[in-house]
């Protein structure tokens, strides 16, 4: 079944997600919200999108039977172009919160990762990694950032373009941890970790270290690249299961100590499957992320000036009740456009607003209903020019389908 190629206002969308109508107060800020139609069949999940000086790619997995394949288009001339494969198998560990990636590294080069198991236990996967030297057409045999060997859990992977225009990956690296007799493999041993790893121009590995080496089961990472080089967020877990979110540089070759950003305190004893996300451009940086202190969900932003060292206060998204499930993309002027699903009255929605390093937002525009469940995924955002492409997983489709939409900005 393959999404209609109609351009549609998105709403009152039949059969479709319904998608929400400008408030008059928004429009100084975003045009309507449109659907763009992509060539997308379903059953499909895991959208991911990639922006770089080179355009954007929207990625994602299409299902048949036991068979998993990822495929990714790309955006041209307001719309997608056509689908290409990347890989498939019929091993694949498929997860709503785990997704695969396609990134652009130049005009020619490009990297994208997905998740294969290995061995029977639940969480027992990992992480392969691809390489194409065509823009695209063609993709190498798979390779493995990890050499470890364990049967455990590896994923919530990052893909990212390394000085030099190499590759840079960081993911959760279960290497440490061991199941315990009853348990399904999933945080019942040892501490998850964090892990780097980077490759230069001709796929050679050039770096392996640890980040962080106990940091929480399932929650997805971020990277950014400033000016100064990369920084990563994740959600950090300490000893007495406090769960904020922690950032580290790499400088000169090594990454620096973790430190958490805004200490929320939420201590959960479980892993809450919800990460943070990075924009930067130079040494100016945006961090969004979730938090539930008290069992009241919340989404917040926080910037930094200096490449990721220090940030400021913490600034609120929602307006009321929030599942998270963030993302991030920078304005010219610094200031940041931030996505998360909010929980009202009528359900579940996908927000968006801009907010400025001083705490100032714009009016928050919903932007699609969406199902309140894990089947619609981590919608996902990024700028393109200037207008901004949203992509989801409609979950009250039968079955579920991935959808993309754009919509101009003024600033």
């Amino acid at each position: 079944m393959l999404v209609s190629r109609r351009t549609v206002l998105l709403s009152g969308l039949a059969g479709a997600t319904a998608v929400a109508r400008r408030s008059s107060a928004a429009e100084s800020w975003l045009g309507p919200v449109t659907l763009l139609p992509a060539p997308i069949a379903a059953p499909s999940g895991q959208p991911h999108l990639h922006a770089s000086a080179a355009g954007t790619i929207l990625s994602w997995v299409e299902r048949r039977g036991a068979t998993a394949t990822l495929k990714f288009a790309e955006l041209a001339d307001g719309r997608w172009g056509e689908a290409r494969v990347v890989a498939s198998g019929e091993d694949w560990f498929v997860n709503w919160a785990d997704v695969p990636s396609v990134i652009r590294l130049d005009a020619t080069r490009m990297a994208a990762h997905w998740l294969q198991r290995s061995g029977p236990e639940k969480y027992a996967y990992d992480v392969r990694l691809s390489h194409s030297i065509d823009g695209g057409r063609t993709w190498s045999p798979s390779i493995s950032p990890h050499d470890d060997g364990t049967k455990t859990e590896h994923g919530f992977a990052t893909l990212f373009v390394a000085p030099g225009q190499g590759l840079g990956a960081v993911w959760l690296d279960g290497r440490a941890t061991r199941p315990a007799a009853g348990h399904d493999g999933h945080g019942a041993g040892g501490a998850m970790t964090v892990r780097h790893a980077a490759y230069d121009g001709a796929w050679r590995r050039v770096a392996d270290a640890a980040i962080d080496l106990r940091a929480c089961d399932c929650c997805p990472t971020a990277v950014a690249v400033t000016s100064d080089g990369p920084v990563v967020a994740f959600r950090d877990r300490s000893e007495s299961e406090v769960r904020d979110i922690a950032v580290a540089r790499l400088e000169q070759g090594r990454w620096t100590t973790p430190t958490v950003v805004a200490p929320d305190g939420w201590t959960v004893a479980a892993c809450p499957v919800n990460g943070p996300r990075l924009a930067a451009s130079g040494r100016r940086v945006a961090l969004a992320w979730f938090t539930a202190v008290g069992d009241a969900g919340h989404a917040y932003v926080a910037f930094s000036s200096d490449a990721g060292r220090t940030f400021g206060r913490r600034v609120r998204l929602d307006a009321g009740t929030s599942m998270g499930r963030v993302d991030l993309a920078l304005l010219d002027d610094g200031t940041a456009v931030a996505t998360w699903i909010e929980i009202g009255n009528e359900g579940a929605a996908l927000m968006v607003r801009t907010v400025s390093h001083d705490g100032t937002m714009s009016p928050a525009v919903r932007v699609t209903a969406l199902e309140g469940s894990r089947t619609s995924g981590y919608p996902r955002m990024t700028r393109h020019g200037d207008a901004l492409v949203f992509a989801w997983t409609d979950a009250g489709a039968e079955p579920p389908v991935v959808r993309t939409a754009t919509a101009r900005f003024s600033r």
